[in-house]
């Protein structure tokens, strides 16, 4: 048995495709399930409660928002939340889900783009806190992680998705000046999370869908690829060890290999429902390391809690068998699924973990 180890060790040893002691863990919750883990807990930190190994740190929020109002033409409902890129987001009508509403959906020129307010992270009190949270995190034996964010996501949530891929063909110049912006904040904050220490850097874009990407891989390849690779490239230029993780939804398996090339080291969620994890392990799993893996759109929501155990124990033989796995639920999780197979996740991990 693997003598035990710090949550720090266990996450890094894991994402360094090492085996560890025991598999590492983490999920979250929407508002309904928060709500009913402080019902059935009394307590109101899952972290905590449930034992997950990381801890984040963040850019602090710029001091006044930029007035977006006349960037949208209908105005701005009163009920809108606004990002630091004006990008708004206005209630659904169906749990925590919301909609988007787009500061750029008339903008139609470079002209316009330059007279944007785009945020800057570069102001000193955004993140000269940064090396002592790191600090005071480490030195209680948390895995600390930065979220760097998106620039696909980001950017179509500016003029529209829509409208953002027309203009990728058809005015090219207008769709790098919204993507380049993006990415000069990006590598600026790895850069920021690399020097302050952090054990690893939140990246990603949803490109996937359920069976296929959302562009073509070439398209990614000619938008994607090179922003991303600048980004981690800046973070791996300040501390070649620190780790990056690349998020998306759906099938990605056209440029996994592209992924792995500009430096990504950790693949999320890998859904099941879209790609076979034990597949990409077998393919993959020496130069990539795995976090997620449990199925939210089937699993956690529709499964007994059996199920749940079931699909634990096998994902952990079949992709964390040695190592380089990190297990969660595909998603946050929704006021679908059960209580009671959030227990039987939680205790299937306690049970199969342990190498």
């Amino acid at each position: 048995m693997t003598p035990e180890m710090s949550p720090r060790e266990r996450v890094l040893t894991a994402m360094r495709r090492r085996q560890p002691d025991r598999v590492p863990k983490e999920w979250s919750f929407t508002p309904a399930v928060q709500e009913e883990f402080v019902r059935q807990t009394g307590e109101t930190d899952p972290a905590v409660y449930f034992g997950f190994e990381r801890r984040n740190v963040g850019f602090r929020g710029p001091e006044v928002l930029p007035d977006f109002a006349p960037w949208y033409r209908d105005g701005i409902p009163r009920n809108a939340v606004i990002g630091q890129y004006g990008n708004g987001q206005v209630p659904g009508d169906f749990y925590h889900f919301h909609r988007y509403i787009y500061p750029l959906e008339h903008a139609e020129t470079v002209a316009e783009l330059e007279e944007y307010p785009w945020p800057d992270l570069t102001p000193t009190y955004r993140h000269e806190h940064l090396e002592q949270q790191v600090a005071e995190l480490h030195a209680q034996e948390w895995f600390v992680a930065g979220s760097v964010g998106h620039i696909w996501e980001t950017a179509w949530q500016m003029p529209r998705m829509e409208k953002l891929m027309e203009k990728m063909v058809l005015d090219p110049p207008y769709a790098a000046y919204i993507f380049d912006r993006i990415t000069e904040n990006q590598v600026f904050a790895a850069r920021r999370f690399a020097q302050s220490g952090c054990d690893m850097i939140h990246c990603g874009d949803d490109i996937g869908m359920q069976d296929r990407l959302m562009m073509s891989p070439a398209m990614w390849r000619e938008w994607l690829k090179p922003r991303w690779r600048h980004v981690i490239k800046s973070a791996k230029d300040e501390n070649p060890e620190i780790l990056a993780w690349y998020h998306s939804d759906g099938d990605v398996r056209p440029v996994i290999e592209d992924l792995i090339e500009i430096g990504f080291d950790i693949l999320n969620p890998v859904q099941p429902e879209c790609m076979d994890p034990a597949a990409l392990r077998r393919q993959y799993g020496d130069r990539l390391a795995f976090w997620g893996c449990i199925g939210t759109q089937t699993t956690m929501p529709f499964g007994t809690p059996d199920d749940v155990r079931a699909a634990v124990k096998w994902t952990i033989e079949n992709v964390g068998h040695d190592g380089g796995l990190l297990i969660a639920p595909t998603h946050v999780l929704e006021p679908d699924v059960p209580w009671e197979n959030i227990t039987a996740l939680h205790e299937a991990v306690q049970e199969y973990g342990g190498y």
